[in-house]
């Protein structure tokens, strides 16, 4: 059977993998066996969601009706139900629920109603609460299927530090991540030097350490000195993989979706005041913008070195008309030809423009000439990838050292090809 559970959590604590893991140990004390436990990562850009838009998952065997129990059980007692915006949902399903409906809650948007129906088809035991949010996810959860996975270790603080300052020694961190890297990623932002893996937010974890199999993550977690914690426990996930990217296949971009699309750059980057930069495309003919924000720090160098007729892939999600970029693919930066007026033949003296069509004029001397001089200069950009820093990449977003989807760029050509 699958175990789904979501929405339990709120900006002012909980986690529902950490309620995921307290379930597992409850269900192994009633000799409900976890064979797999999944932290399933769904649309990032749903504006009801809670920091990184989490369900759980439990592949489990035992029995469906004391799951069900021991399940509703942790979300009554652990959940933040309390919390205006939280609204849990259970389901336990001994048929295995459409994995289209999972892939719809990562690259798109489910409704309550359609969850509903696909349990009630399925015959799965499920409970919402309060408005039953919970139940999109649970239920994408449960039928979750990963093309790609990785894994990750998350470390949850002993109960009795719950409101205090963490203690993670940070040097040990970079240690960590110095041996494992680049098996394991998003521990240390090395470029800004900022910790990545420690939250902020008042939630139960202490750390993770996300990498491409479990030895990796226990390995980098074992160099971790920190605070006493209370457990911890090996998620496999579809953080990573970039399962959220759609194909761009037409020019219409649905907001709140996040997408791969090509194009050509159509004028110079603007830095905004607070340091965004805006770099306008054309994408399938129309224009598209594209915002690198301050936080994606030298990442915006990138986009700043790009200049009309560029040919790229960008890749981010949709939002009132433009692009919050994620990573670039810059195919074609040529050398820029530059023009200027040439220098007269008989005084050596460079020349000024005569008017509008007219060509050049030396000043001192009078002498003519019509055409410019021009030179090529190098660019400080070159082909590649490109990506924003582990400090402000998505739990979703594939970091280039796990390299990128052929299957969608397979679908998404270079514009102009």
């Amino acid at each position: 059977m699958r175990i789904g559970i979501d929405d339990t959590d709120s900006p002012r604590g909980m986690c529902t993998t950490y309620l995921g893991a307290l379930l597992i140990r409850k269900l192994n004390r009633a000799g409900i066996a976890v064979r797999e436990a999944r932290l399933v990562r769904l649309n990032p850009n749903v504006p009801w969601k809670t920091r990184g838009n989490a369900a759980v998952c439990l592949d489990a065997d035992g029995s469906p009706r004391e799951a069900f129990r021991l399940a509703c059980t942790a979300v009554e007692e652990y959940a933040d139900l309390a919390h205006e915006n939280t609204h849990p949902g259970v389901v336990v399903s001994e048929n295995m629920l459409p994995e289209t409906f999972y892939q719809k809650a990562v690259q798109g948007f489910c409704t309550l109603d359609e969850a509903i129906a696909i349990l009630a088809d399925a015959g799965a035991r499920y409970k919402g609460y309060k408005l039953k949010r919970g139940l999109i996810g649970a239920t994408a959860a449960a039928g979750s299927r990963f093309n790609d996975s990785t894994f990750e270790v998350l470390v949850y603080r002993d109960r009795s530090l719950w409101g205090t300052p963490r203690s993670v020694d940070r040097k040990s961190l970079f240690t960590a991540d110095a041996h494992t890297f680049p098996h394991t990623w998003d521990t240390v932002d090395r470029e800004n030097n900022l910790v990545v893996c420690v939250p902020h937010t008042p939630d139960p974890v202490l750390f993770g350490m996300r990498g491409e199999r479990p030895g990796w993550v226990t390995l980098a977690r074992e160099e971790v000195l920190s605070e006493k914690p209370g457990f911890e426990q090996v998620w496999i996930t579809n953080q990573g993989t970039d399962a959220h990217l759609l194909a761009a296949r037409s020019p219409e971009l649905i907001d709140g979706c996040s997408y791969l699309l090509a194009g050509t750059v159509e004028s110079l980057p603007v830095t905004m005041k607070g340091g965004h930069v805006i770099l306008p495309i054309s994408h399938m003919g129309q224009p598209v913008t594209c915002l690198a924000y301050e936080p994606t720090k030298g990442f915006r160098d990138v986009v700043r070195a790009l200049v009309p007729g560029d040919r790229i892939r960008v890749a981010g999600s949709s939002r009132r008309g433009s692009i919050n970029l994620e990573k670039i693919q810059v195919i074609s930066a040529p050398e820029a030809i530059l023009s200027r007026p040439p220098v007269c033949e008989r005084c050596g003296k460079r020349m000024t423009s005569a008017g509008t069509g007219k060509g050049y004029k030396c000043r001192r001397c009078g002498g003519r000439a019509g055409n410019p001089e021009t030179c090529r200069s190098k660019r400080d950009i070159i082909p590649g990838w490109f990506e924003v820093p582990p400090s402000a990449r998505r739990h979703l977003a594939m970091p280039l050292c796990r390299g990128f989807r052929e299957d969608l760029l397979e679908e998404v050509p270079p514009q102009g090809t």
